[in-house]
C-alpha cells in the first residue's frame, strides 16, 4: 500500500485523539493513485475504507459500488490507478430521537458547528451505547441534522468518550461533504493539550505506523506496515514541565488521525498520559478520573466560504486540578543550617507532628556500620585506621584523621555521599507512595554537596553563632579549634540564609523553638496555597493563549 493511496483516498480511523470516518457520508468516492499495481476491488476498499474486508465484499456484491460510475457487483474486480470507485454506505435502521443535554456551541451558521465536547461524552450511537451521545444533543440544538441520512449525521471526525474539547459538525450536505475532503487532505490543523508523566524532551516527534494490537483487539500499538500498521505522524512542544518532574503539559499536533494516535505515540515515547489506564500503568492514586487529552485547537477553512476559522478551547478543570495535585505531591523539605543551630532537635518537633522525617547523620551512621556498603568501602580504602577492636567506626579517630590528612574528607565524601544520596530519594519515593502530604529530609551538608531536589522547599535552621558554639562545647564537647575546622567545610550561615525558601529561628527555649515550627509548617502551608494559585492561574493563561509558561 502507498502512501499516495494513503493520502489520497483514506479516510482516518477512531482516535481518541480525532478521526474522520467515509462511513458517516450515504456515499463515498476514492480515486486509485498513480503508480498502484492491479488490486483486487474489496483490497482496495479495505485500505481506505474503515470497514471489515467481510463487510465491504458484501457491499460490494449487493450492488453498492461503482467503478467509474458503472455498478460492480465483482469483489475480485482488478481496479487500476486513475479510476473512480464509489461505495454506498446502508442506512441506519434506527431513528435517532433527539435528547436534551448541555452542549457548548462555540461557534454556528447554516453550514457548520464547532462544540466543546465534554470528557465522559460518546460521539455517536454504537451497539455499547445507542442513547445519550452528542449527536442526540445535537439533533436536539440543530432540527436540520435529521435531514441528513446515517446514524451520525454531521460527524465528521470525532474524539475518544473521555477526549474532551473541539469538535466541528457538518449542518449541511455541502459542508459534510467538503469537511469530509479536507480532513482526508489533512487541511484540517489539531492541536491537543495533554498531561504526561514525566517529562519528555522540549520537542518531539514520532512516525511510527500504528495498527490494531495483535492479541489485545480493544487496543493499539506500534506495528510495522508490513503486518498491517499505517502510517502515523505526531509532534509535541513542552509548554510546562514540572520542577518534580512527575507531569508535563504538552501541545500536540496529529498529522494523521490513527486510533489512539496520541496516547500510543506519547506512551511508546516513555511518557503515558495521567489517567490513561489502556496505554499507561494502573495507577489507583491517580489525580486523573481520565485520560488527561484535550483537543485544544482547531484550524480550518470554512467549507463553503473558505474564510479561514480559528478556535481555542481552554480545558475543563479537572486538567488544572490534577495537575495541582502532581505538582504538590508529597511536600519535600530540607531542612540544614550550620552545626549547633537545633537540626535534631526541630526534626524531632516534627516526628512529633506525625510529618515524615529522614536525617543524613543517620544514614551516613547505617552505613558506617559493620558489614554496610560504605563500611566495606572504607575498609577496602584506608584498612583498619579508624576503626576499633569490634570493627566499627571510632569517630574520634576519623575525625583526628579528617583534620590531620589533606584530601581525605573529599575522598571520604565521595564514598559515602552517593549511598546517602540513595538512601534520602528512596526516602522521598517512599513518602510519595504512602501519600504523605509533607516529608522532611535533614541534610547538614546540603549546600555544600551540590545536590538538587526539584520542587522541594529548602529551609535553614538559624541560631546566633556565638549560642551554636556554647551549645557544641556544653553537649557535644567540642573544642573552639573542631568548631573553627568543621565551619571551615560549609557555607557561611549568612550564604546559607541567603539561599533558603524559609527559616526557622531557634534563638530561645524549646517552648520557643516549638512555636517557630508550628510558625513554620503554617508559612510552608501558606507557601503551597500560594503557589498552587499562582500555578492554576498562569496555566490558565497559558492555554488560554494569554500567558507564557509559568
Amino acid at each position: 500500500m502507498t502512501e499516495e493511496l494513503r493520502e489520497l483516498g483514506h479516510a482516518e480511523a477512531p482516535d481518541g485523539d480525532d478521526d474522520l470516518f467515509p462511513e458517516v457520508c450515504n456515499v463515498a468516492s476514492f480515486t486509485v493513485p498513480d503508480g498502484m499495481k492491479k488490486t483486487r476491488l474489496d483490497a482496495f476498499l479495505g485500505s481506505v475504507a474503515d470497514l471489515s474486508r467481510s463487510r465491504l465484499k458484501r457491499l460490494v456484491e449487493q450492488g453498492d459500488c461503482t467503478v467509474d460510475g458503472t455498478s460492480c457487483t465483482d469483489a475480485d474486480f482488478k481496479v487500476r490507478p486513475g479510476q473512480v470507485v464509489t461505495l454506498r454506505m446502508p442506512e441506519a435502521s434506527d431513528i435517532l430521537v433527539p435528547e436534551d443535554g448541555p452542549l457548548e456551541v462555540v461557534y454556528a451558521d447554516e453550514d457548520i458547528a464547532v462544540v466543546n465536547k465534554p470528557a465522559g461524552l460518546t460521539m455517536h450511537p454504537c451497539p455499547s451505547c445507542p442513547t445519550g451521545t452528542l449527536v442526540h444533543r445535537l439533533l436536539s440544538r440543530f432540527p436540520a441534522l435529521a435531514l441528513q441520512e446515517g446514524p451520525r449525521p454531521g460527524i465528521v471526525h470525532r474524539l475518544d468518550k473521555d477526549t474532551s474539547g473541539l469538535v466541528i459538525i457538518a449542518l449541511s450536505e455541502r459542508a459534510r461533504l467538503r469537511l469530509i475532503e479536507d480532513f482526508a487532505a489533512r487541511r484540517v490543523h489539531k492541536t491537543y493539550l495533554a498531561v504526561t508523566r514525566g517529562v519528555p524532551p522540549a520537542e518531539g516527534m514520532s512516525d511510527l505506523p500504528i495498527g490494531r494490537h495483535p492479541t489485545m483487539k480493544t487496543r493499539m500499538a506500534v506495528v510495522p506496515e508490513e503486518k498491517g500498521g499505517r502510517n502515523a505522524l505526531t509532534s509535541w512542544s513542552t509548554l510546562y514541565a514540572s520542577p518534580s518532574g512527575r507531569f508535563s503539559l504538552l501541545a500536540v499536533r496529529i498529522f494523521t488521525g490513527r486510533t489512539h494516535q496520541i496516547r500510543v505515540h506519547l506512551a511508546r515515547a516513555g511518557f503515558p498520559l495521567w489517567g490513561d489506564s489502556v496505554y499507561g500503568p494502573e495507577d489507583k492514586a491517580s489525580p486523573a478520573a481520565r485520560q488527561l487529552l484535550h483537543a485544544w485547537k482547531l484550524e480550518f477553512s470554512h467549507p463553503v466560504s473558505g474564510t479561514a476559522m480559528s478556535f481555542i478551547c481552554p480545558p475543563p478543570e479537572d486538567f488544572p486540578r490534577a495537575m495541582l495535585a502532581l505538582e504538590r505531591g508529597t511536600r519535600r523539605v530540607i531542612l540544614t543550617g550550620m552545626p549547633g543551630c537545633g537540626k535534631s532537635a526541630v526534626l524531632e518537633r516534627m516526628e512529633e507532628r506525625h510529618i515524615f522525617v529522614w536525617s543524613a547523620d543517620r544514614a551516613v551512621a547505617a552505613q558506617y556500620m559493620p558489614g554496610a556498603d560504605g563500611w566495606h568501602l572504607m575498609r577496602q580504602r584506608w584498612g583498619n585506621a579508624f576503626f576499633d577492636d569490634g570493627g566499627r567506626v571510632d569517630r574520634a579517630k576519623l575525625t583526628k584523621l579528617l583534620a590531620e590528612t589533606p584530601g581525605m574528607r573529599r575522598e571520604l565524601e565521595r564514598m559515602i555521599h552517593p549511598l546517602v544520596r540513595d538512601s534520602m530519594e528512596t526516602f522521598f519515593r517512599k513518602a510519595e507512595a504512602a501519600g504523605e502530604a509533607a516529608a522532611v529530609a535533614e541534610v547538614p551538608l546540603w549546600f555544600e554537596t551540590g545536590w538538587t531536589c526539584p520542587g522541594a522547599d529548602i529551609a535553614v535552621i538559624v541560631c546566633p553563632d556565638k549560642m551554636r558554639h556554647e551549645r557544641l562545647r556544653a553537649t557535644r564537647n567540642w573544642s573552639d579549634a573542631k568548631i573553627a575546622a568543621v565551619e571551615s567545610w560549609q557555607w557561611k550561615q549568612e550564604d546559607k540564609i541567603a539561599a533558603a525558601d524559609l527559616l526557622i529561628h531557634n534563638a530561645g527555649t524549646l517552648d520557643d523553638l516549638d512555636r517557630e515550627v508550628d510558625v513554620f509548617l503554617a508559612a510552608l502551608s501558606e507557601k503551597g496555597r500560594a503557589r498552587g494559585e499562582e500555578l492554576c492561574a498562569a496555566w490558565r493563561a497559558l492555554w488560554s493563549g494569554e500567558g507564557a509558561q509559568p
